[in-house]
């Protein structure tokens, strides 16, 4: 048996007036989405528990079948384990944002896609500000998606459930001050944060790039904090070998931390410019070379509700449609018994330009599944079919249900 799962991450949205009373999904054209859907069922999973914040690392944890409230330790640990960066016991990491401060407001949380040259550069002008102090460091990611890791020599941990942070992406055109780090530790964070303000504004190649007409970074955001997280094997767990596509450091660590090899795609952005193609092509390559289980996972739905932009989330919807869904379907199809499972990890509004919590969308086609009377994959086909209070209990229905 051949399974996939296909993530279009942030796809499930309110109704749009602009889409005249439709969401995203019921507008897209998709007819491979829709396909499946007419080929097995459709229904509905709650993947971020409502005392927890909505995001990726919580819904896809969730999805993949690992109970949050059980297993989650915060975002950064993930992104830790995908850059290959091991934690002890007592360390902490934080996911550290190059962003945009202007007039007190959240101007871009990437700091308008800072190129990867100039954001390595300005985390290493942050590495050398700590240099004498040995339980800082900071790790250049992609882009603005980077890390800070604190070596915590004593078991006397400085960061606990008392330690606030926010997402930047979620405050997005709004005022910082109130979002800023609170709590326990928060001191530690905001010092670093500050100091990056102060550097970044005199740092000659940020400089260069605001000249040119394009946005500078004014300083890190960091948020995210955890320590390394313990899962049980996914191979074990599940009894399936599985494998994984994206772009985005989060998912690459999760897979690594259940046993999954991380298949890379060139071309794969993690952006709206990503290549769908590629990505498709790869997750039947994958499959052809022994994979039981093939996770597809596109960032792109999601980078368009963040940007409010309407048009982009359809068009992203539509190439993965064509793209990854078509021709993986197809050849699923082709090689005998298979299941195909299709679900955004949670929802992001267009609305307020960021994640949300409530129900997505699933849809499962392929041996064993018997056809429901659903036809098109979208939010309100979705709410009468089977639900899943419990969005990590979704799995198991997929893999062996």
């Amino acid at each position: 048996m051949k399974y996939a799962l296909v993530i279009p991450d942030g796809a499930a949205d309110e109704v749009q007036e602009s889409l005249g009373g439709k969401t995203p999904l019921q507008a897209a054209k998709l007819p491979n989405m829709d396909a499946v859907v007419r080929a097995g069922i459709v229904g509905q999973s709650d993947n971020v528990p409502a005392s927890m914040p909505s995001g990726s690392d919580v819904g896809t944890m969730s999805l993949f079948g690992y109970d949050p409230l059980k297993f989650h330790t915060g975002r950064a640990p993930l992104e830790a384990a995908a850059q290959g960066i091991e934690l002890g016991p007592n360390d902490w990491a934080v996911r550290c944002n190059l962003v945009t401060i202007l007039d007190g407001k959240m101007r871009s949380f990437t700091a308008e896609q800072i190129p990867d040259e100039l954001g390595a550069h300005l985390v290493e002008v942050m590495q050398k500000a700590v240099a004498d102090d040995p339980c800082w460091e900071f790790h250049a990611g992609v882009s603005y998606r980077n890390l800070l890791i604190y070596r915590n020599p004593t078991t006397e941990n400085p960061f606990d459930s008392g330690t606030i942070t926010t997402p930047p992406h979620d405050i997005t055109d709004q005022a910082v001050e109130q979002f800023l780090p609170h709590g326990t530790g928060s001191q530690l964070l905001n010092k670093l944060m500050k100091k990056s303000e102060e550097l970044f504004a005199s740092d000659e190649k940020n400089l260069e790039r605001e000249q040119s007409g394009t946005l500078r970074a004014t300083g890190i955001w960091l948020w995210g904090q955890g320590n390394r997280p313990a899962l049980e094997n996914f191979s074990q767990k599940y009894r399936v070998q599985g494998a994984v596509i994206t772009a985005v450091d989060l998912l690459r660590g999760l897979g690594r931390l259940l046993g999954w090899d991380v298949v890379e795609v060139p071309g794969a952005t993690g952006y709206l410019d990503t290549d769908y193609t590629a990505k498709g092509q790869y997750a039947i390559d994958t499959l052809k070379s022994g994979a039981d289980f093939i996770v597809v996972h596109v960032e792109a739905p999601d980078e368009a509700s963040h940007e409010g932009d309407t048009a982009a989330k359809i068009t992203a919807l539509e190439k993965m449609d064509q793209e990854i869904v078509g021709p993986l379907h197809q050849y699923l199809q082709s090689q005998g018994d298979y299941r195909l499972l299709i679900s955004p990890d949670h929802p992001t509004f267009l609305r307020t330009k960021t994640h949300s919590h409530g129900y997505v969308p699933f849809a499962i086609a392929g041996n064993g599944i018997t056809a429901d009377d659903a036809i098109t994959y979208d939010e309100i086909s979705a709410a009468t079919g089977e639900t899943f209070d419990e969005g990590h209990r979704l799995m198991e229905r997929f893999l062996h249900g």
